[in-house]
């Protein structure tokens, strides 16, 4: 199991947990101050629970790993541009004290 997927795990279980308290009784109030979470998401919980709708992780698109690794080589390449930018610039400020 990678690390995303333990993750939207324990986010799955911990809103199901929430969910729980409030169907077992206790006001919604209540469970929000206990577990830090507001009122309006617990209720978006709890009617997604209801609903057979309850997710773990948020609805973000997965990324592949060609984009992935895109992304990365757009990160590198722009990174490089900006040295040899900064390379040139400081190559003409020398030749300038030379003369």
């Amino acid at each position: 199991m990678t690390k995303i997927e333990a993750r939207a795990l324990h986010r799955l279980m911990f809103k199901q947990e929430a969910v729980r308290l409030v169907e077992s009784g206790q006001s919604q109030a209540t469970v929000c101050r206990s577990l830090g979470v507001v009122k309006q998401t617990l209720g978006n919980w709890v009617t997604e629970h209801r609903a057979g709708t309850l997710k773990g992780s948020s609805s973000k698109p997965q990324v592949s790993a060609e984009q992935m690794e895109s992304s990365r080589l757009r990160a590198e390449l722009a990174r490089v541009t900006m040295e040899r930018d900064i390379l040139g610039k400081a190559d003409g400020v020398l030749c300038e004290g030379q003369k």
